[in-house]
């Protein structure tokens, strides 16, 4: 079963150097016939769906879609698996793509929370991303959503950009923090193979940053933000309180969700869940959809360990943590008698700290948080 909704649209005006996602330019009239393949799937989706607490546009660049298209596919996912009245529906939008007039569009058709794909404030920095938007149109883009009318805007924000320094990337901060959005999200960049940044700047490359210095980064952006009154809620994420992503929250918790679209990943909670995912070609996916036998790639049945390692390694990236008792009460037994002394050993490392029946990162432990991880797995 399931109660949130994921939709990839996997089109871009231009992939970006960095970017590892399914993506890639439209061709003539995919964009137009693409929503119908998306009520399609949900409508075959065997699974039971519950009212659905949020729903997440993602991609590629979602805000390609037409507005009219977003409120048909928006009425149609009512009508067959209906949307509570509260949901969160989220839209991720690059700043070269939206403008005033899109935007009260995209919000009467029924968008009430914008996350804008800023990624850096300084036009150079864009350059080497291969954005297509400049740092001007972003701030643009920022001032016609809330003209719009939303009250409910994330912006994006990469550090440890190539020849990026510690003193850029505080001005970086500075600018996101005036800019008074309600949710941050903050992400370390990777160096993903296939992408052109890897032929660019490979792992010697003089202009990545180091690890010691990434750190410095990260440890500035717990500073300045929660100076500026955000929540270091998540170990990527910071919002104003009231503000966390519901629909992110969602993943953290193992919620389960369905991925429509290209390439989308879902996870069914059915016993201890199944992982699943769509083909990543639109010429394969658009067949399994018509053909009425959707196909699932790498499918991956949970086993009991999974589950308990899930649980951890998901529910500690929160700064809330995870309940011992909760845990108990899911798999019928303590933490300590699957893992033993790992939780003390993290505890007296200074990565994780007891709060009662709660189970939490350390600030340390978030910045070291895949070592802690690794412990679980």
């Amino acid at each position: 079963m399931f109660n949130r909704l994921y939709i990839h649209v996997p089109f871009c005006i231009e992939k970006c150097h960095y970017c590892a996602f399914i993506s890639r330019t439209p061709q003539k009239n995919e964009i137009d016939e693409y929503p119908a393949l998306l009520l399609r799937e949900l409508q075959l989706s065997p699974h039971d769906i519950r009212p659905l607490a949020s729903i997440y546009f993602g991609g590629g660049t979602p805000s390609l879609l037409k507005p009219k298209q977003l409120a048909t596919l928006l009425e149609g996912i009512d009508t067959l698996a209906t949307i509570q009245a509260d949901a969160e529906i989220t839209l991720e939008a690059n700043p070269g793509t939206v403008d005033l007039n899109s935007l009260k569009e995209f919000r009467n058709a029924g968008i009430n929370r914008i996350s804008l794909g800023i990624q850096s404030f300084d036009d150079r920095f864009l350059n080497r991303l291969g954005r297509i938007h400049s740092a001007q149109q972003s701030r643009q883009a920022f001032q016609d959503i809330r003209e719009a009318g939303f009250n409910n805007v994330s912006i994006d924000l990469i550090h440890s950009l190539p020849g990026q320094d510690l003193d850029q990337w505080r001005t970086e901060l500075q600018h996101a923090i005036e800019l008074c959005p309600e949710h941050i999200s903050i992400y370390g960049l990777t160096v993903e193979e296939g992408t052109p940044f890897a032929h660019i700047y490979p792992s010697n490359s003089p202009e990545l940053v180091d690890e010691d210095i990434s750190a410095d980064m990260f440890e500035l952006a717990d500073e300045l933000l929660a100076a500026a009154g955000f929540d270091h809620y998540e170990i990527a994420n910071y919002a104003r309180p009231g503000f966390s992503s519901q629909h992110n929250s969602g993943y953290w918790k193992r919620d389960g969700y369905r991925g429509l679209g290209v390439a989308a990943h879902s996870f069914m909670r059915d016993e201890y869940g199944v992982r699943f995912s769509n083909p990543d070609s639109l010429t394969h996916y658009q067949h399994s959809v018509l053909s009425g036998l959707l196909e699932r790639i790498d499918e991956h049945r949970l086993t009991e360990s999974d589950a308990v390692a899930e649980y951890l390694f998901l529910g500690l990236r929160l700064s809330e943590g995870i309940s011992l008792t909760a845990f108990e009460g899911e798999f019928g037994k303590s933490l300590e008698s699957v893992y033993g002394s790992v939780p003390s050993d993290l505890i007296s490392l200074g990565l994780l700290q007891h709060n009662g029946s709660v189970l939490s990162l350390t600030g340390r432990g978030m910045l070291l948080s895949n070592q802690v991880f690794s412990r679980f797995l």
